[in-house]
Parts: structure tokens; sequence; C-alpha cells
């Protein structure tokens, strides 16, 4: 058996942070569990969303098989609930044990300064009981910055590794939990389609929205050579994923940012403006208005998922 179905979710609404891009210093009104001021917690409507969230995951078909995230808070914290509801009926302990990939981590353009990192596993690992903390992730962003070109790039990586570990697992499904700019680019590189404005509304990251995407082909599937060789080091080239290839075999989008499931239906999602650093006065800025367009979705949440585009 070879990997068939990816999830893809975005995490919950999330406490507010924001940087000084003159400085590089991040502040938060609520001091984060993990101690980075970059690294909220979810919102006590984010929590809500992250319940709702898990009762429709545990309704899917085919069922998860593994769990990956972003090593960040806001994300083990919203998939967290989904994990803890199966811990029960999994029948392979790798079922429930979140997989923190900084490969799907989260994009903070290219300001100056340094980049933020997640907490190491030592630090998660008591947070969050369900996380892997012998997990290697197969890539990590660079502290000194990405443009969007270089974001598709570790993205694609990330996921073609991934897709390749889980067919040799022999595993049907799994879900990614990721964030706003993170999920655009996956869509793009499991889908094949770049389009010619970064900026294009073509993959809609609500919060703890969920879209999905099933697999063209896995055979004849090439994998890159060479593997990812540490911090600041180049990404290794994967094949050729773009005018709609796709990587992995490719994929289709069959579900498209769907949050009917949610109460509060689409919310604050976001789109890239193309700019690829902070806008340069005094202001201290969040990452989503810095770095892109918060986008309003539609309500209620009785709307029907949204068509794919593609």
């Amino acid at each position: 058996m070879l990997l068939e179905t990816i999830y893809l979710t975005r995490h919950g609404f999330r406490s507010n942070w924001v940087v000084d891009h003159n400085t590089g210093i991040y502040t938060a009104n609520i001091p984060s569990p993990t101690g980075i001021a970059s690294d909220p917690a979810l919102a006590g409507y984010g929590v809500e969303q992250s319940e709702q969230l898990a009762e429709h995951l545990q309704t899917l078909d085919p069922p998860i098989d593994r769990f990956y995230s972003s090593p960040f808070y806001r994300c083990l914290q919203t998939i967290t609930p989904t994990v803890r509801n199966i811990a029960p009926t999994a029948t392979s302990p790798e079922t429930v044990k979140i997989r923190g990939e900084n490969g799907i981590g989260e994009w903070y353009g290219m300001a100056r300064f340094d980049h933020p990192s997640p907490a190491t596993p030592s630090v998660l690992k008591p947070l969050f009981s369900h996380y892997d903390e012998t997990y290697t992730p197969f890539i990590k962003p660079s502290v000194n910055g990405e443009t969007i070109e270089e974001l598709h790039e570790r993205v694609a990586y990330a996921l073609i590794r991934i897709i390749q570990k889980s067919d040799e697992e022999g595993v049907k499904a799994i879900v990614l939990c990721t964030h706003a700019a993170t999920l655009i680019a996956i869509g793009r590189v499991l889908t094949g389609r770049m389009p010619e404005d970064v900026g294009e509304e073509d993959f809609r990251p609500f919060t703890c929205g969920l879209s999905t995407f099933e697999r063209r082909t896995n055979d004849g599937v090439k994998f890159p050579e060479k593997e990812w060789q540490g911090p600041e080091t180049p990404i290794p080239a994967v094949p050729t994923w773009r005018d709609g290839s796709g990587v992995g075999g490719g994929w289709n989008l069959t579900v498209s940012g769907d949050c009917s499931f949610l109460k509060g239906g689409e919310e604050r999602g976001w789109r890239f403006s193309g700019d690829e650093s902070f806008v340069a006065d005094s202001t201290a800025l969040d990452v989503g208005s810095g770095l892109g367009v918060v986008v309003e979705g539609s309500k209620p949440s009785t709307l029907p998922p949204n068509p794919s585009r593609l």
C-alpha cells in the first residue's frame, strides 16, 4: 500500500504577536508556553476551532495514518485534539505520534534580522505528550530568511520526502498542519500549479479549514537522490513539479478549504501580497499583515465546501 490521500489544514485562531522590523525584536501580549514570543498559543476561539476540526477529521475516509505538523506551538495545539481522540482505537503506535516537520513550518520573509525557530523537541515533549521527539525533520528553513521562491523550494523538498517516507511505511492517508503561506505553497507543489501572479488566491488557508489531495499516480515516481545536509546548505534538487506535474506523482485537489464543519465558517484567510520583507516603517507588524493580505471568507458555516479552482 502506498500513500493515496493528503489532508491539509491550517492552525486555529492564535494569540497575537508583533515584530519591530527595525530591531528584529518579537513581542507578545500573552506569554508563549515555549518562552518564544513568536510562538504563541491558540486563542480561546482557536481552541474551540481545533476541537471542531478534530470531530471532522475523525469522520474522514480513508482514516488518518500519520500526523505531520509544523513544530510551532499553535500548529501542535491545533492537531493534538484529533490525535488524542483517535488514540483509544489506533492500531499502530505511530498513528498517535505527531511528527514535527520544520519543512512545513512558518515563513517569515526576507527581513534583515534572524528569523524565529520553533522550540526544541525536549521543550515540546512535556507540553505535548503525543509529540514524537525521536523524529528527525527532513529540512529546516534558513534563519536568514527566505524569498517566496525559496519557500516553495523548501516545501517541495519537505513534501516529496514526506511522501517517500509514507510510501515506505505503507500508509494510505496523512494529515499536515501548517501555516497560511506554507499551506498555499504546499497546494502549489502538490498540484504542480504555480501561478504567474504569486498573490493569486488559488488556495485559501482559512483557520482550521481542510483541503484534500488525491494522488494521481504512484508509478515511476522519482525522489531526490541527495539529502539535505544541514543549516544554511542548498536545498537538494527536486524532480520537476511545476507545469502541472506536482511532487510524488502529482495530486488532484478534491476538497478546497472546507470550513463547513466549523461553527464560524470561513475565517481569517490569507494570500501573498508579493512582498518578501516587512514594510519599512516604524510600526511593529504581525507577520500576517506584514507579508500578506488577510482574506475574509463566507459565513455561515452551513455553506458547502468551496469547489476546486484547478
